[in-house]
């Protein structure tokens, strides 16, 4: 699935920027592939600060506030491999078509993103090639490379969400997102059902997409594998506590549904 990059010359990442791709326990021998799209919130130098404070950077339109600290738990919990994303989804957003309107944002949420205003063909471009494709490129080359082993697969994508969204709260602690494939989504379904603590969301707060996301349609859906995505409240992982308290229960979780889907022959 190289993406083509061709005929391309200005450049965004340079002398001391982080490489785009974040993996944990890459020789980890669970079937589950943990995906995070809006791991990190790392600005490229040459974009300075996108022309936005710092206190708009941190918060959930940069990145998915927490879901860093659940990922790295939950790969070393369950023996999973993670590959994860490190820079803003504000630079371009890895769980987006890249013809999307909101690949790179001009505004997010009621927040002008100045920098990304009027940028050219060039730059969008470069952005794609040297954030965007290296992340895919690199979860695709993982998942061929599984599948000719003949490894078995199962994709979970992790995300976070916010507590309120334009004035409006959402109960939900968390959420399970899926299109195509409902297989995982339902047995993560039941057994969050079964947790008396928790308000569970069916594809809420939000639903999978070919239009508004990338990860699964792309990497899940296309390539075969059971699949689901994962939307947690960022309020209940803010801190170091809580993102553990999740890994743990989602842990807990997946090996439980990882002993079903084997003896359903899916993995």
């Amino acid at each position: 699935m190289t993406l083509d990059t061709s005929e391309t010359t200005e450049q965004i990442l340079g002398e001391g920027d982080f490489a785009p791709v974040h993996e944990v326990n890459a020789a980890g021998r669970s079937p589950f592939l943990l995906i995070s799209d809006h791991y990190g919130r790392v600005l490229p130098r040459a974009l300075g600060d996108l022309g936005i404070a710092e206190s708009e950077l941190v918060r959930h339109i940069g990145w998915d506030i927490g879901i860093a600290g659940v990922a790295e738990r939950l790969a070393k919990l369950l023996d999973a491999h993670l590959i994860a994303q490190r820079y803003s989804r504000l630079v371009i957003d890895c769980n987006r078509p890249p013809a999307a309107v909101s690949s790179i944002p001009v505004i997010s949420e009621a927040t002008a993103i100045r920098r990304n205003e009027g940028i050219s063909t060039s730059e969008r471009e470069a952005r794609r090639r040297e954030i965007f494709a290296p992340y895919h490129d690199r979860i695709d080359a993982t998942i061929s490379r599984r599948l000719r082993d003949e490894r078995p697969t199962v994709l979970v994508s992790l995300h976070s969400f916010t507590p309120v969204y334009a004035g409006v709260a959402r109960p939900w602690h968390i959420g399970a997102l899926y299109n195509r494939d409902t297989v995982l989504p339902q047995l993560l379904l039941k057994h969050l059902r079964s947790e008396s603590d928790l308000v569970v969301g069916d594809n809420e707060p939000y639903a999978v997409s070919d239009l508004t996301d990338y990860t699964i349609p792309v990497h899940g859906e296309a390539r075969g594998l059971v699949n689901t995505g994962i939307e947690v409240r960022q309020d209940l992982i803010a801190d170091q506590s809580g993102q553990q308290q999740w890994a743990e229960r989602l842990a807990r979780i997946l090996a439980e549904i990882e002993v079903e889907l084997k003896a359903q022959l899916l993995v």
